[in-house]
């Protein structure tokens, strides 16, 4: 009688079956894991991808923020002591500073923190003192010809070292008060005594 052997779950080499169950570690992950990390990954990105648009749409509504830079200095057309613009491009007279009307295009030249305290508030450039401690004028007021100080020491040594008179002045001693050392050529020879030695109506060229 012949024996009847069962049939195992091999392949007949030994080797497992297709229905055996795998060991942990990675050769067991199905599709569904992979897919899964796909769909995380993908959600990252487009969230990244809206936070992006979102801050983009903000600055453009917004604008960036300005740098502000501080007070500087310049050179007037004038080669006088200025204060220049935020655009770089303007430099006005140090004493339209602060005069109650806004002359650079930002409004810097009347800015609130600067014009808070005049001159204590006022950029050190922007500032000459006179004979009078207590006493000050705007730089670009300093050897103009005009007693801004009222005691000429804006003009007069030994507080103020200003160059000789220009073409268009007399030296003198000036019996105005409005100038110092200097007189303006038209006051020459105007049958009135603008100097203490009557040399604009006797020596002074004219204009």
């Amino acid at each position: 009688m012949n024996k009847i052997f069962p049939q195992g779950d091999g392949d007949g080499n030994g080797n497992a079956a297709a229905g055996t169950k795998a060991l942990p570690g990675g050769e067991g992950r199905g599709p569904f894991c992979c897919s899964r990390q796909g769909i995380c990954l993908s959600a990252f990105l487009l969230l990244l991808l809206v936070t992006l648009a979102a801050l983009i749409t903000l600055v453009t509504i917004l604008g960036l923020p300005r740098h502000t830079p501080g007070a500087q200095t310049c050179m007037t057309l004038m080669n006088r002591t200025g204060f220049l613009c935020h655009d770089r491009r303007s430099c006005l007279p140090a004493s339209r500073v602060c005069d109650g009307v806004r002359a650079c295009a930002q409004g810097e030249d009347e800015d609130e923190a600067m014009c808070r305290d005049v001159p204590q508030s006022l950029p050190g450039f922007l500032v000459a003192r006179c004979g009078d401690p207590s006493s000050w004028i705007y730089s670009d007021q300093k050897c103009d010809g005009i007693n801004n100080c009222g005691d000429c020491s804006d003009e007069l040594s030994p507080v103020t070292a200003c160059p000789p008179c220009g073409p268009g002045w007399w030296r003198c001693s000036s019996t105005v008060f409005k100038y110092c050392g200097c007189i303006p050529r038209v006051l020459c020879r105007d049958h009135t005594q603008h100097c203490s030695d009557w040399s604009d109506e006797y020596s002074c060229p004219g204009p």
